[in-house]
């Protein structure tokens, strides 16, 4: 895996991305495409200019900007076309009546190279040896496609709006292509969305143990990188859990009396939570109405005593962590009184020396 080359999501310059996975090489920068897109911006306005500068068409052309490319970073499929061009490389749409399209959508891994495309991001799906490879910059690396997946990968692709382009043509060598030519590789765990990593490390820090509870968890609800992408049913469970969670942990604080922001005027209040405490509570109760919600809905029907010993763990720590918050809010109560009754005693202080205040702050 180490061999194929990954571009990781910058901006908005997933077109970049796309290119230089699909080449195997950074040989694109977002300079050269940006340089393409004027290229071609001012090839339309000449052809637009032909029926007079003066005329409508053209000062709506003219007022609407460049279609080819953005300040974000978007470029075009005719950006991207002609960037392929350059290697003597073509884009054929994957839907169109096209022989060869026809030919790939009966047998999807008989080609070299898809481009997907869907709301202003790009992608590279390739073959590499004898293997297929989702190139995409959203993951953290590339992810290993089965032959018989990719007919499935590639419809779901379709049916949710997306537009696939073949790559035609004499692809340049690349080290990966030349070692996957010899052997094969696996791929016993996916590679994650960045998104997903980042939450990871928000969530769990530098805990092992709950990273890796997490982790299944989300391993569980996603199906594994060769099986087919989660159905609606299981994204809207999950959904469910992040937001019954979310409400549980506020329902939890307000029962035990700790408070949600500081009371205001100079009232006296509690320490506020423990924010990585926090995190770690929502994530556990997050992971155990998960496994709920897929035993009700038959996803997960093995006994209890199958269960994994980092839910074991986490569940543990939950218990513990919902017992420390018990004994403070037993504690709460005694503690306000004895500040109530110190902020009496100090009014009384001041209303017989009422010259303290000119003397100094009070501590």
């Amino acid at each position: 895996m180490e061999t194929i080359f990954h571009e990781k999501q910058e901006g908005s310059l997933c077109a970049q991305h796309c290119l230089n996975a699909l080449l195997q090489s950074p040989l694109f920068t977002a300079v050269d495409l940006a340089t393409l897109g004027h290229q071609l911006d001012e090839e339309e306005r000449n052809r637009m200019s032909e029926a007079g500068v003066d005329s409508h068409e053209y000062r709506e052309f003219v007022r609407a900007g460049s279609q080819n490319m953005d300040d974000s970073g978007y470029f075009s499929v005719q950006v991207i076309a002609a960037a392929l061009r350059v290697w003597d490389l073509e884009l054929v749409p994957y839907s169109s009546s096209d022989a060869i399209a026809s030919q790939a959508r009966a047998n999807a891994s008989g080609q070299r190279a898809y481009i997907c495309n869907y709301r202003d991001h790009w992608f590279t799906v390739r073959r590499l040896g004898r293997q297929w490879f989702n190139l995409n910059s959203l993951l953290t690396g590339p992810e290993l496609l089965s032959d018989t997946y990719l007919s499935e990968f590639l419809a779901q692709l379709l049916g949710e709006g997306y537009s696939i382009f073949l790559v035609l043509g004499l692809f340049p060598d690349c080290p990966a292509d030349l070692l996957l030519q010899e052997m094969t590789v696996t791929q016993p765990v996916k590679p994650r969305l960045i998104s997903e990593e980042k939450t990871l490390d928000s969530l769990a820090g530098d805990d092992e143990q709950l990273r890796a509870a997490l982790a299944a968890s989300l391993d569980d609800g996603g199906g594994g990188g060769q099986g087919p992408p989660e159905n609606e049913e299981t994204q809207l469970q999950a959904a469910l859990a992040a937001s019954l969670a979310g409400s549980e942990v506020q329902e939890l604080l307000q029962r035990q009396g700790r408070p949600q922001q500081r009371q205001e005027q100079g009232q006296s209040s509690r320490s506020p939570p423990n924010d990585e405490e926090d995190a770690q509570l929502q994530a556990a109760i997050r992971l155990s109405l998960q496994q709920d919600a897929a035993a009700s809905s038959g996803e997960g029907t093995q006994p209890a005593q199958a269960e994994s010993a980092d839910s074991d763990s986490v569940r543990a720590r939950r218990q513990a962590f919902l017992d420390r918050i018990q004994q403070q809010g037993q504690q709460s109560p005694a503690s306000q009184q004895q500040g109530s009754g110190s902020q009496q005693q100090g009014s009384g202080s001041q209303q017989q020396s009422p010259t303290s205040h000119q003397q100094g702050p009070t501590s």
